[in-house]
């Protein structure tokens, strides 16, 4: 007869959450002392707090990022401001970010081109300078020469609108706008991309795909993240539209592609 004790109910214990822990950055099984959680979590939460809020503010170095993606070889960047002023007013007048101030750097752009990248601070500058050029490598990599691409496009004060603007001006078909994602309290440096096929004044987001999450080592890879961007280019300039109406099927293929190479 055995003599192990039989147990019932969920598994509990320091040791079943320090293992549940192991596979996510999220705050799960807080020790408590009292009613309240213990110093070192609330310790915790306040710097992961203040980070997030660090990310936010922080200005975009817009001359490091412009050499980073010079480097690219697509030729010179060009910066285009939105209507907000400042790093406060972008946080209060969303729609001033949605807006350029002033497209008259863009004339000198070539116009027609099949693609066009703009690279936008968003939520966190921080996401951008760290994962911005890597990210547009990556994803120019994954779509071969099969496409012209025109130079890329550095937004500051930028909403995702604010592409709309600069994809119509620059006459493309569609348009991959690169941007920084709203920090939480466990990422602050999450990047997302919004593809707009036939980019004009006055679309929504259900014109548009996204692909989120876009951080290493920790969040989707620059390589698994261009695959999915070039699937969905081929989709949408195929189809003849984004949003709603282009199913994002290459993701799945990238995924069992992933678990093949580990059979």
């Amino acid at each position: 007869m055995s003599t192990t004790p039989e147990t019932t109910g969920p598994p509990t214990g320091p040791d079943f959450w320090t293992r549940l822990r192991e596979t996510t950055p999220s705050r799960i099984g807080l020790a408590r002392t009292g009613d309240a959680i213990t110093t070192r979590h609330l310790l915790e939460f306040r710097s992961a707090h203040a980070a997030a809020r660090d990310a936010v503010h922080e200005p975009l170095d817009v001359a490091a990022l412009t050499e980073q993606v010079t480097a690219l070889g697509l030729g010179d960047p060009v910066t285009v401001a939105s209507r907000a002023a400042g790093r406060s007013e972008y946080l209060r007048r969303p729609d001033f970010g949605r807006h350029p101030a002033d497209l008259g750097p863009l004339d000198d752009v070539p116009r027609g081109r099949d693609i066009a990248v703009v690279l936008a601070d968003g939520l966190s500058p921080r996401a951008l300078s760290e994962h911005g050029a890597p990210l547009v490598g990556a994803i120019v990599e994954a779509l071969g020469d099969r496409w012209s691409i025109a130079p890329p496009v550095i937004a500051t004060q930028a909403r995702v609108a604010l592409g709309d603007h600069i994809g119509a001006a620059l006459e493309v078909g569609t348009l991959i706008v690169v941007i920084g994602e709203r920090p939480g309290l466990s990422v602050a440096d999450s990047l997302g991309v919004y593809l707009t096929q036939g980019p004009r004044v006055g679309l929504t987001d259900a014109d548009r795909n996204c692909v989120s999450n876009i951080h290493p080592p920790g969040g989707l890879s620059y390589a698994q993240a261009a695959r999915v961007v070039a699937g969905l280019v081929e989709g949408a300039r195929a189809l003849g539209r984004s949003g709603v109406a282009l199913k994002d099927t290459s993701r799945a293929a990238v995924e069992a592609a992933e678990r093949s190479a580990l059979d």
